[in-house]
Parts: structure tokens; C-alpha cells; sequence
């Protein structure tokens, strides 16, 4: 089964999800200044910032890893469902982050929906993980230029961002807004810790390869 389909619905859920991401930014109600109204909101901004990078850079990651895919059967399609349904729910949490680190910096119902946030962060990690460890021990399922040895170092340098997940959600019980920071910058190491990209394939291979 060819990969294509899979790939252009998931970057249809992507597209949703990150458009969503800016939707929910709502203009404060309320008397007083609208410059004054819309500073008070700073924590919503930098919620859709680190929910838009770590959308963003997961799509550039999903796109790379989809590259390499060369058919997909029936359970990697779920693995991807997965991943897409987690993906789907950012949006919703999103706002709920803003909104309650508006209102309390720690402890609450901030320190329950940041908790919240890392959960779903670490769940999106866990799925592309899976995707990915799934596709290059499938016979016939991955390039042929990607070689055993790469998808299998491969999988402990996405471990350590999952580490990093996990970690900053036990931090959302001392700092929220501290645990939102580290989330932002966990996304950062996504975006640099990244699959090859065909061409770097092609690189590896050099002019002769074939």
C-alpha cells in the first residue's frame, strides 16, 4: 500500500491542528486599554508558540520520516492514527494553558493542565517513535539507502527528547510557566535532532553510488 495517502491526510490533520492553534486566540474582554488587555494575556501567546513549534517541527519531522516510507500496511496506518488524534487534541489544550496560567502562575488547576499538556506531549513522542521503529523493522517498508544501523541510532537520540518530555511534566507540578519554557525548547531538539533528509541520503551515497 503506498505511502502518499497517508501522508497528504496527515498533513491535512497538521494543517487543522496548527490553524486551530491561532483561532483560539481570543481578544480580552473587558474595560481598560486594548494595549493593556492584550499584554494581560502573554501566557496565551506563549502557549501558541510552543504548541506551534512543536507542531510545526513534528510535521518537518513527519514529512522527513514519510519520505523514507515506501508502502505502509494496516498497523503503521494506526500508529499514525494515533499520533494524529493526539496531535488533534493540542489546540484544545492549548487554550486551556493559556487561560489558566492567566489566572494562577503554579498550583491549581495550572499545575493539572500543564501535567495535562506534557502527558499529550509525551504521547505524541511515544507514537512517532513507534512509526518510526515500526517502518525500519519491517522488511521492504523503509528506503533502501537508510541503512539498519541509522534508524537503529536513530531511535535513543528521539529518546532523549522523550526523557526531556517527561521530565519537564514533572516539573509542571513545581513551575508551570517554567514547564511551558522547557517544552518550547524540547520542540527546539526535534528540530535539530531530525531524520535524514533524502538528499543526505544522496550525499552519504555519493556521485558513484548505485
Amino acid at each position: 500500500m503506498d505511502g502518499k495517502r497517508a501522508e497528504a491526510f496527515s498533513d491535512g490533520v497538521f494543517a487543522v491542528a496548527i490553524t486551530l492553534l491561532a483561532l483560539e486566540l481570543k481578544v480580552p474582554g473587558g474595560e481598560g486599554p486594548l494595549a493593556h488587555r492584550l499584554l494581560e494575556i502573554w501566557p496565551a501567546y506563549l502557549a501558541y508558540v510552543v504548541s506551534f513549534l512543536s507542531i510545526g517541527i513534528m510535521w518537518l519531522n513527519h514529512h522527513t520520516l514519510f519520505n523514507h516510507i515506501l508502502r505502509v500496511d494496516r498497523l503503521l496506518l494506526v500508529l499514525n492514527l494515533l499520533l494524529l488524534m493526539f496531535v488533534a487534541a493540542v489546540p484544545f489544550l492549548t487554550e486551556v494553558v493559556g487561560d489558566e496560567l492567566g489566572e494562577h502562575m503554579r498550583g491549581g488547576d495550572a499545575t493539572t493542565i500543564m501535567v495535562a499538556y506534557g502527558l499529550l506531549m509525551i504521547a505524541m513522542s511515544i507514537c512517532f517513535s513507534a512509526i518510526w521503529w515500526y517502518a525500519g523493522h519491517r522488511r521492504g517498508m523503509l528506503d533502501a539507502r537508510l541503512e539498519t544501523e541509522t534508524v537503529r541510532r536513530s531511535i535513543p537520540r528521539f529518546g532523549i527528547g522523550f526523557v526531556a518530555y517527561v521530565v519537564t511534566t514533572l516539573i509542571g507540578f513545581v513551575s508551570p510557566l517554567a514547564a511551558l519554557i522547557l517544552f518550547g525548547l524540547t520542540a527546539l531538539y526535534y528540530a535539530f535532532e531530525h531524520l535524514p533528509a533524502a538528499r543526505e541520503l544522496d550525499a552519504d551515497a555519493g556521485p558513484g553510488a548505485g
